[in-house]
């Protein structure tokens, strides 16, 4: 073991190993790493810091150099910094590349408005309107960076031609056998309504969410449409200030079975996605297979930088957010979403254990909290993006790997904190689901990402008191999802005292970046972008879930089945 001392710092920063470079994968250390004020009282270990060096590097020249998402981020960062020139400079170089790039041209629009040239802004709005940029992506904003060219009477005449009130959204969550929530953003505050049919029924609604977008919530709202019947189809109309919205959007679902219920159905879940142009059909591919559910397991939009959300924040969020292919997913079916390291603060993060510090913890969580629908954020004392939902007789445990997460070298390490590890005994010991699914944003399987502690891996003591428990009360049909590498994987994770946990990892939505396959798994796949399908018979004598390993293609590379005969003790 090495070890570092850096000149601003008073502590030791700890290097423990080379990790291989292998095809698409950066040479590097893991270092310990923290800024002055996560160390106290005496402590050898910063409350919060990450197994990275705690700085810019994800925006640099290098990284944007081959990763496209790191590209606008790097521009709009210089444009809130001051640097509107810097980043139209650079936005230049990128359409000297490539001429129809629209994220270039978007910043491009942003630096110009910035710098008071309004008629270039104009000019570059329309050239990127003409290439494809949906007109939505310069009403969501970031607001403040475009208010120059809000304030043109050009702006204002296209806005009042293109009339879309609704921003961003129909999104489904929280969906239940009776009820669904629906999120939107939109262009103004406004009144919201949803208006849910019975498919096939009458033009007489059977139920209406009724919301308001909030200035405080960046213009979201989100409503219940309640009384619904059990694994029913409706379509839905959105109305906005008693006008009706036309989206174009496929704006239908079907309600979950009745809970408890036997039955089958399939549902789609990875992370990993980071902003691609070219990776975006990966959501019209995963609409084919009309899954019941989205499960998003952390990475969704890479932020990476630890401070309170502002531009920067809905600058990432909105890029996809405004994606066509996105939004048909996503008005069709209810989305779950957990966070990773890249989307909380940084890579390979712990945010320690109090629930407001640091300065940027609480409000991080609440820009989360406006972008994504779950069903509810932890507890009301210890609030985090941990949740559980059920669909027939099939429980979903979403676990939040980082609000709570200490350091992995302390002696009493926990990734979950004691709040939701409760939780989380309690709701599986109360479970009586044919099937228990709990869902980690990181591997639970040692060895999964060699010399790093950042997985389950670092945490073995509590992830041997989760193993333990389910062995102690006898809990039958569990299995884990995870994600944060990039690839898939299926990993058997032998028990002594209990059935084998079968582990499906899958994490390669839209990223470039990719990792090596592991043979140690029992089955691993890097080869093209890839999402994950769980597909579940719990109506016949031995009930089996699968795995399917599907790639941006739509082509299933890999199928693994597992009983509940063989979930059992």
């Amino acid at each position: 073991m090495m070890l570092k001392r850096y000149p601003w710092s008073p502590f030791l920063i700890l290097v423990f190993g080379l990790f291989t470079s292998m095809s698409g994968q950066s040479e590097g250390e893991y270092v310990i790493d923290a800024p002055e004020d996560a160390w106290e009282d005496g402590s050898p270990y910063p409350y919060y810091g990450s197994e990275n060096p705690w700085n810019r590097r994800m925006f640099g020249e290098k990284a944007a150099s081959w990763q496209y998402k790191r590209q606008g981020q790097r521009q709009i960062l210089k444009i809130i910094e001051g640097d509107p020139a810097g980043a139209l400079d650079l936005a230049e170089f990128r359409l000297g590349q490539r001429p129809d790039d629209l994220e270039a041209l978007y910043i491009m629009t942003v630096a110009a408005s910035q710098l008071g040239k309004l008629d270039l802004a104009i000019q570059t709005m329309l050239h990127a309107l003409n290439a494809g940029l949906p007109f939505e992506r310069f009403l969501a904003g970031p607001r403040d960076l475009l208010e120059p060219l809000y304030k043109t009477e050009t702006f204002q005449l296209m806005k009042a031609d293109y009339d879309l009130p609704l921003v961003h959204g129909p999104k489904l969550g929280a969906m239940t056998d009776n009820t669904v929530d629906f999120w939107v953003r939109t262009a103004d505050l406004t009144r919201i309504q949803i208006k849910v049919f019975k498919e096939g029924g009458s033009r007489e609604p059977v139920s209406t969410a009724s919301f308001r977008s909030e200035k405080k919530d960046d213009f979201t709202g989100r409503g219940t449409a309640k009384g619904l019947k059990p694994n029913t189809a409706y379509t839905y109309e959105v109305w906005i200030d008693d006008q009706y919205v036309d989206t174009g959007l496929p704006q239908r679902f079907t309600t979950y079975p009745a809970e408890g219920s036997s039955d089958g159905f399939v549902i789609a879940f990875g992370g990993c996605a980071g902003y691609t142009p070219w990776y975006e059909r990966i959501w019209d591919e995963i609409l084919d297979f009309e899954p019941r559910a989205l499960l998003l397991l952390g990475d969704n939009v890479y932020l990476d930088i630890p401070d309170d959300p502002g531009a920067f924040h809905q600058y990432t969020m909105y890029r996809r957010q405004s994606r066509p292919e996105y939004r048909r997913l996503t008005s069709t079916t209810p989305v779950y979403a957990i966070w990773d390291d890249h989307d909380s603060v940084m890579d390979d993060v712990w945010m320690g254990p109090y629930r407001d510090r640091p300065s940027w913890k609480m409000p991080t969580l609440e820009f989360f909290k406006q972008n994504w629908p779950n069903p509810y954020y932890g507890s009301e004392e210890w609030p985090a993006v941990w949740h559980d939902f059920s669909i027939g007789d099939v429980d979903f445990f979403m676990l939040d790997g980082r609000f709570y997460r200490t350091h992995p070298y302390s002696d009493d390490a926990t990734m979950l904190g004691p709040d939701q590890l409760a939780w989380l005994k309690r709701s599986l010991k109360e479970s009586t689901a044919t099937f228990k699914v709990i869902v980690s944003p990181v591997n639970w399987v040692i060895g999964s990402k060699a010399g790093s502690r950042d997985t389950w891996q670092g945490f073995p003591r509590e992830r041997d008191e989760i193993f333990n428990f389910l062995a102690e009360h006898e809990i039958e049909g569990v299995f884990l999802l995870s994600s944060d590498r990039h690839r898939a994987d299926i990993w058997k994770i032998e028990r002594e005292n209990g059935y084998p946990l079968w582990e499906f990892g899958n994490g390669q939505l839209t990223n470039i970046h990719t990792h090596y396959t592991v043979p140690e798994a029992v089955f691993s796949y890097n080869e093209k972008n890839l999402f994950g399908l769980l597909r579940f018979r719990t109506d016949i004598s031995d009930p089996w879930v699968s795995y399917e390993i599907v790639n941006i293609d739509g082509e299933t590379v890999h199928t693994h089945l597992v009983r509940l005969s063989e979930m059992k003790h």
